[in-house]
């Protein structure tokens, strides 16, 4: 099946739309683009697809209201616009999917609640409520107060990390342009990109920055839409204003390939949602053996410890080099295993030579 086959047939779909594409800078939110947004989603459910939203624009929308000339910089300005913002932003949404006889459900995101396993797998339990209750859950992040995703403003990484978390078939990023292109579109002479299938057709572009209203830009777009393809999830980026064609036969934008198989929910939280607390320093042996054979980590191919952490924490595993290879979920305390580190399993004590990392809770960041 081709890529774009796999958007327009998908049964469980994760839409984002960005700032520019609802919002403007003197009126607030534009209702009439948020309509026709809501109105091409209404339709693909209607078709039988669930559709998670992942709204931006709720610092935008509240712009106007506390008569703010532009994005303010400050963080407490930014937390009292997206407080203004996102019951202007959540009133709109459940007022125009109602026109459609359906129901809206908030969902607010923080860091935490990617980062924390339990926390993970509540988000889970969630949306699939939600969504077998017949609910169109409209995502954003937690803008007032998760201080850490105002500064970094990426809900295009959100939307993927929610694409997997729902384990949808397939990703939507609505922008207000209209694919990626081989340089900057604004300036002419550049090239869209119809499909990328890999890291080599995208090496050497270059993309352009975030508009005035966003702060993801291109390259967050890019990133997001790798991020999913790696995980096993065919990703279309194309323009807000074509979306009833994104949302139909998909012909529109760019189509990024799946890159990669899907990983379990617990593997890819391990990969790309966690932090991690602290480093392991493999020696060449212990890479080849997580990387290559998939085999648990033991004491004696560590080299170094680094970091401050408790069992049950993940940490990152690098190679001799300093580069990471893997993450995974350690066994011991960090003030435990400096006397542990280098030695085989059978020069310790019955106790302590269980895993430092076990198999089932380690995932490598590249493939052998």
């Amino acid at each position: 099946m081709t890529t774009r086959k796999a958007v327009a047939l998908a049964k469980r779909l994760v839409v984002k739309v960005g700032s520019s594409s609802l919002t403007s800078l003197d009126g607030g939110l534009d209702l009439a683009r948020l309509t026709a947004l809501v109105d091409v989603l209404a339709v693909r459910v209607a078709a039988g697809s669930q559709v998670v939203l992942v709204s931006s624009g709720a610092i935008p929308a509240g712009l106007a209201p506390l008569k703010l000339a532009r994005r303010p910089r400050d963080l407490a300005t930014k937390q009292a616009a997206a407080s203004v913002g996102q019951l202007q932003l959540a009133h709109a949404y459940a007022s125009s999917f109602a026109r459609h006889e359906l129901t809206v459900g908030q969902v607010l995101l923080t860091a935490d609640d990617l980062v924390r396993r339990s926390h993970y797998r509540n988000a889970q339990r969630t949306f699939s409520r939600l969504l077998a209750l017949g609910a169109v859950p409209v995502v954003n992040e937690n803008d007032t107060v998760a201080t850490e995703e105002i500064r970094v403003g990426d809900n295009d990484r959100l939307a993927a990390l929610v694409a997997h978390l729902v384990g949808a078939d397939a990703l939507v990023l609505l922008s207000d342009v209209d694919g990626l292109y081989d340089g900057d579109p604004r300036r002419g002479g550049a090239a869209r990109i119809d499909e990328v299938r890999g890291a080599a057709d995208v090496r050497g572009v270059k993309v352009h920055g975030a508009s005035l209203l966003g702060t993801g830009g291109m390259a967050s777009k890019l990133a997001a839409a790798s991020l999913a393809a790696s995980s096993g999830i065919p990703v279309l980026l194309a323009a807000a204003s074509d979306a009833a064609l994104a949302l139909g036969n998909a012909e529109v934008g760019t189509a990024f390939a799946t890159t990669g198989p899907r990983l379990s929910a617990r593997r890819f939280w391990l990969r790309h949602a966690a932090d991690a607390a602290g480093r392991l320093h493999l020696d060449a042996g212990a890479v080849a053996a997580v990387v290559g054979r998939r085999r648990s980590l033991l004491a004696a191919g560590i080299t170094a410890v680094d970091g401050e952490f408790t069992a049950g924490d993940v940490v990152e595993l690098t190679a001799p080099d300093g580069s990471p290879v893997a993450r995974g979920v350690v066994g011991y305390d960090a003030a435990e295993l400096p006397a542990l580190i280098g030695r085989s399993s059978h020069e310790l004590p019955p106790e302590q030579r269980r895993e430092v990392v076990h198999a089932d809770d380690l995932v490598p960041l590249y493939d052998e």
